[in-house]
């Protein structure tokens, strides 16, 4: 393999990637950060900003999220963000040095009347000169392609776990219902988030297994988080054993070497999370956190103790590219000022 021609595969056996996991850790490490050597600067970590746009009251079962309304996890309920709360919370993110910005909402898919807000609010934060995100629940083709034709540039949608163990997780949606959106937000052109959680009570067959399906998608995501899972309470999941750590990051290294080109992403459960640990995580091959108070509802180092590592660590942060010019239909506020 060398840095002008990575070896990229949609082939992977398990067996394979099973031999991988049970490598020793060194050999492993060494795997994972030679091919992070030859795709990425290793001293550079991409950093997003994730907001919450609308919260609570989703009516699918998935047992590690407290925004399930068939959990009492005395979360409260809010209804979809108001427009210019976003572009400040837009606005805020990129002045910390975000350069994308995520925005997650607790549905199972986006009803039609709530699609044109979202689409302006696509617009509102691309106009910023930010990287844009969304997490909205499942897509069909035609919301897919609406987002994409607003400017959406990343879509995420994360399969969880293995197909095997993905029953225990949720029964409310398929894993064909999760492969089908994933294949809208490819066709529409948006770029693909997908990873998945551990430590949810999967075994190492089952990291495997969600690793194997996202690296033999017909392209590799672009940006791959894992979250490890945050056990909040009032969710089945509650009081779940947390992770072996060394686990953990053979679960980075597994996906950097089998997704050589992909960002991986450190997610949910950064703050439980050593500094020596996401240190090991970054030489594993992770380029890529949420960085914030809050990870939807769930508690996330802060800012200023992120910046804080990364001097330590000599990691700088990505720089924001420059977002590519086009005709894009006029924004709400563009309209607002014409009308005036």
């Amino acid at each position: 393999m060398t840095a002008s021609s990575p070896v990229t595969r949609h082939d992977w056996s398990v067996a394979e990637v099973s031999e991988l996991f049970n490598r020793p850790l060194n050999d492993l490490l060494f795997a994972a950060q030679t091919i992070h050597r030859q795709n990425f600067d290793p001293n550079q970590v991409q950093v997003s900003r994730l907001l919450s746009i609308k919260t609570g009251a989703c009516p699918e079962d998935c047992t590690y999220c407290p925004q399930s309304a068939r959990y009492d996890t005395g979360l409260e309920r809010e209804r979809l963000m108001e427009l210019q709360r976003v572009v400040e919370e837009a606005k805020d993110a990129k002045a910390t040095g975000a350069t994308r910005f995520c925005m997650g909402a607790a549905w199972r898919s986006p009803k039609a009347k709530d699609m044109p807000y979202v689409i302006e609010m696509v617009k509102e934060v691309k106009a910023l000169g930010l990287e844009t995100c969304m997490t909205l629940g499942m897509l069909s083709d035609d919301k897919a392609q609406a987002l994409a034709d607003a400017g959406l540039d990343y879509y995420n949608h994360n399969l969880d776990t293995s197909p095997e163990y993905y029953g225990e997780i949720i029964t409310t949606r398929t894993y064909s219902d999760r492969l089908e959106t994933l294949q809208n937000v490819r066709d529409s052109g948006m770029k693909v988030c997908a990873g998945g959680i551990v430590g949810l009570g999967e075994e190492q067959r089952d990291r495997v297994g969600l690793l194997v399906q996202l690296a033999n998608l017909p392209m590799h995501p672009e940006s791959v988080p894992i979250n490890q899972l945050v056990a909040c309470a009032g969710t089945p999941l509650e009081g779940q054993e947390v992770l072996d750590p060394i686990e953990f990051i053979r679960t980075i290294a597994v996906a950097r070497i089998i997704m050589p080109t992909s960002y991986v992403r450190l997610s949910a459960g950064r703050e439980e999370m050593s500094d020596e640990m996401q240190a090991m995580a970054f030489f594993a091959g992770a380029n890529s956190i949420f960085y914030g108070e809050k990870l939807l509802t769930t508690p996330n180092p802060e800012a200023n103790d992120d910046l804080k590592l990364f001097a330590r660590l000599g990691i700088n942060r990505e720089e924001l590219k420059e977002q590519p010019a086009k005709p894009a239909a006029k924004t709400f506020y563009d309209a607002m000022d014409a009308a005036c």
